[in-house]
């Protein structure tokens, strides 16, 4: 795709992102669990926000949000009756409960959660080097993925006697056959095939650098894998948080940077002059689209394949104008909305993003 085309499509877009925030067409955004902010105009004396450092969220098949938290130690449902329940976790930092009732099972660091096609809630329980599991159907809670201990072992056997270090983000492939796994102080993104248990390593080979542009992505090395999102094309997307970069990996296993010039900043326009700062997080949206936690610039960030161009759409002035975001560290895209965790507001705001396309 020729510069000058990029150029062209970048433009257009924000003319008319322009002229619909001057028609009063701004993308509506909500706030589903905590309260807006006086500047945002809510109240002074608003309530505390239930949620305690939220940090990741998925949905089950009804539409229920899950919701895991990183301080506050508790896995929370979000029905649509807009009633916020605690389905595990005590509050306390610690390994306990597998075996019995999700209900009384401890946790430590949670990051992330995914929810399967059988509505089992799986939790990146990343302080304990492991992927729990809620059955959905009797609610007990076990470990998954992982032993509980910090190490690199288990490549081409079962996802239980595997070890893993700092397990920060998880996340399933359209049709859930394959549980892929950001590990992170390995430097590694490591795949759980669902019918066999197998683990195995789709990028990353322990070593500290910026990847070889188009080399084997097992045979490199990653700065700092922090969250990994796959297509149902096969492609698997690796942010790196220091690596202020977003990379793909083609389904013949070769890695290369679709977004970021590794140099942390923010600017918007074609992907690879694009600057991010401390990505968090990242989720598939419609079209091929993929949405971004942009922790230190506190925004949300769309990466757009067929443009190939970074936006901002929420955060630092676009999208909502009156809504500030605070270190963000999860995005979910269901049934046309955008969910952005704002952690450091304990909230959790949805966008409807159908209305920010030009």
């Amino acid at each position: 795709m020729g510069t000058s085309f990029v150029r062209v499509i970048v433009a257009w877009s924000i003319m008319q992102f322009a002229i619909a925030v001057a028609e009063g067409r701004e993308p509506p955004v909500k706030v589903l669990v905590g309260n807006r902010l006086p500047a945002e105009g809510g109240p002074a004396d608003a309530p505390a926000s239930s949620l305690k450092s939220p940090f990741g969220v998925d949905f089950d098949s009804r539409g229920d949000m899950l919701i895991v938290e990183l301080e506050g130690g508790r896995v929370h449902r979000l029905g649509a009756d807009g009633v916020l329940r605690t389905i595990a976790g005590d509050g306390s930092k610690s390994y306990s409960g597998d075996g019995g009732p999700a209900r009384l099972a401890t946790f430590n660091g949670m990051h992330n959660v995914a929810v399967s096609k059988t509505d089992d809630v799986y939790i990146a329980d990343s302080w304990n080097h492991c992927v729990r599991k809620i059955d959905a159907a009797s609610g007990e809670i076990t470990t998954f993925a992982g032993t509980g201990q910090a190490g690199f072992s288990g490549d081409g056997g079962p996802a239980s006697a595997a070890t893993f270090n700092f397990v920060m983000c998880i996340t399933f492939d359209p049709e859930a056959e394959h549980l892929y796994l950001a590990d992170l102080k390995n430097r590694r993104i490591r795949m759980i095939d669902m019918q066999t248990n197998v683990v195995s390593t789709v990028a990353g080979n322990g070593e500290t650098g910026t990847p070889q542009e188009g080399g084997l992505a097992t045979e490199c090395p990653l700065v700092d894998p922090r969250a990994v999102t796959a297509d149902a094309n096969g492609n698997v997307y690796v942010l790196e948080r220091g690596g202020h970069a977003l990379r793909r990996v083609t389904p013949d296993g070769r890695i290369r940077t679709i977004a970021g010039t590794g140099e942390a900043g923010h600017r918007d326009g074609p992907a690879l002059q694009a600057r991010f700062a401390s990505p968090k997080h990242v989720c598939l949206g419609d079209r091929g689209n993929l949405f971004i936690a942009d922790d230190r610039n506190q925004a949300i960030r769309k990466y757009d394949p067929q443009s190939q161009t970074v936006t901002t759409i929420l955060g630092r002035g676009p999208g909502k104008r009156a809504i500030r975001l605070k270190n963000p560290h999860g995005v979910a895209f269901d049934r046309g909305h955008l969910d952005v965790v704002d952690m450091g507001h304990d909230r959790i705001l949805r966008m409807d993003v159908s209305a920010a396309r030009p």
